[in-house]
Formats: C-alpha cells, structure tokens, sequence
C-alpha cells in the first residue's frame, strides 16, 4: 500500500473522530505528495526511498519551526508542531536506537577498514544506504565522529 492510500485512509478516520491535530498534518502530507506528483518531470508512482525522504523531510521541518516557537515561549505552537511530529511519524519506519546505530556504524567500520575522520564520508553514504529513513544523517555523523576520534 502506497503512502498515498494510508494517508487517504488515516485521512478518512481522522474526519470521523474530528481530530483537528491529525486532520491538519495528513493534509500536509498529501499536500506534499501532490507538490511532488506534479512537478516537471514525474512519471509514474513514488518511490518508497522518496515517501520517506518526505516524511523526514516534514519531520525536520516541524522540528525546526517547534525549537524556534520554543525559543521565543510559544509553547503553544511548539506543541502543535510536536503531535504534528508525531502522527508523521507513524508513517516513518521504527527509528534505530543509538545503541542499534552504533553497532551497525561499528560493523560498517569494520568493513571498510575506516581508521580516522578521513574516511568518515565513505562511511555515511554507507550507513545512509542501510540506515534508509530508519536514522537522522546528524545523529549519524554524531555516533560516528565519537566512534572514529
């Protein structure tokens, strides 16, 4: 099932219990996947690799405008912004653990025969490859200039 068709039918329950957190951030989403089904070029479906890479990319947005409302004591929206993350997150893959994150970055290492932060860049595009949408690049690259310092 597309994330198009799970957001419709999420989408569909949020109308009937009138959840206005939930209405808000499905619209988003479809919105989103409208913005990317139109745009020059697209043919086709979408691609699970970019259903998720949106979904980050909404939840990094979200993020970013709650620590700003959190910044200037707008709790209020920095809560709004916070269920938002939250129902998106549904639709994301289980997140990796830090200790999960480092034994796969540790195992990675291994294999690649990665000594020093010179060799961290071939070591991301790895992890980002198997991480896929299950870990944030940030705390990738935290995890892993612990590991090679």
């Amino acid at each position: 099932m597309s994330l198009e068709s799970k957001v419709q039918e999420a989408l569909k329950m949020a109308m009937l219990e009138k959840n206005q957190a939930a209405l808000r951030t499905l619209r988003a989403i479809k919105s989103a996947i409208s913005i990317i089904k139109t745009e020059k070029g697209f043919e086709g479906e979408i691609s699970e690799a970019s259903e998720i890479g949106l979904l980050q990319k909404l939840v990094k947005q979200r993020k970013e405008a709650g620590t700003i409302f959190s910044e200037q004591q707008r709790e209020d929206l920095a809560q709004k912004e916070q269920e938002e993350i939250d129902i998106i997150q549904i639709f994301l893959p289980k997140q990796f653990t830090e200790e999960e994150l480092t034994k796969m970055l540790q195992a990675i290492i291994a294999e690649t025969d990665a000594s020093s932060m010179k060799d961290m860049g071939r070591v991301i595009s790895i992890a980002n490859e198997k991480a896929a949408g299950q870990a944030e690049g940030q705390v990738i690259a935290k995890i892993l200039k612990s590991i090679l310092q």
